[in-house]
This record gives C-alpha cells, structure tokens and sequence, in this order.
C-alpha cells in the first residue's frame, strides 16, 4: 500500500496552470481578509496579518484538543 494516498502536486485536474489559478485564488481571498481586518481594527496590515494568524493558531489549537478529546472518549468504549 502507498505512503502517498492523494495526488501528487501537478497530477490533478487543470495541472500546473490550474494550481497557479488555485493559488492566485488563495492569496487574494486572505489578501482581502486581512486587508478587512486592518481597515476595521483600525491597525496596520502588518499587525492584521499577526491577528489573522493567531486565529488560524487558535482554531487549530481548538481543533486538537477537540480531536483529543474525541479519541479519548473512543478508546474508553
């Protein structure tokens, strides 16, 4: 069985030019959250970018202890 169960980078659908478009996509999605971020807190981008990623830091802390906790509970049944 392969170690490698999704497709490689460049092996999907659309290739290379459809991960440049996908990844041209991504930035300006975060580009216009941070860019919200800074216009309604009122801070520099610099600091919305430091906000964003400590939300992102956050959830993902929220999402491991949950996924703990889930595993956990399911080893004791």
């Amino acid at each position: 069985m392969p170690l490698l169960t999704y497709p490689r980078p460049g092996t999907r659908r659309g290739g290379f030019v459809g991960e440049m478009i996908r990844w041209f996509i991504m930035v300006a999605i975060y580009d216009l959250v941070i860019t919200g971020l800074a216009e309604v807190l009122g801070v520099s981008r610099l600091v919305a970018i430091f906000i964003f990623l400590g939300l992102l830091f956050l959830l993902g802390f929220i999402g491991y202890v949950m996924r703990q906790n889930a595993s956990a509970r399911a080893d004791e049944h």
